[in-house]
């Protein structure tokens, strides 16, 4: 069966704690500035940043979630853009 993909499931398939709090937790704790790309995130081992790249690539269903995680990331960063 194949799941659909939530930002849960991309947490699972990047080997990371996916519950609501750790996410939340994960999120808050790995703020990238606005100049650094997810991908180029030192945090991301090899295997995490091709994932991450290649959903991307692919532009495929994971992508939109890969998306949302980017932004989450950078939330501070926007907000210091806006503020």
């Amino acid at each position: 069966m194949q799941h659909k993909p939530s930002l849960e499931l991309l947490f699972s398939q990047l080997g990371l704690a996916n519950s609501p709090a750790a996410i939340e937790l994960y999120v808050r704790t790995h703020q990238l500035p606005a100049d650094v790309s997810l991908h180029d995130a030192h945090f991301w081992n090899k295997a995490q940043r091709s994932l991450l790249i290649s959903h991307l690539v692919q532009d495929d269903d994971w992508a939109i979630w890969v998306d949302e995680l980017n932004q989450q990331l950078h939330m501070d960063a926007y907000r210091l853009q806006t503020a």
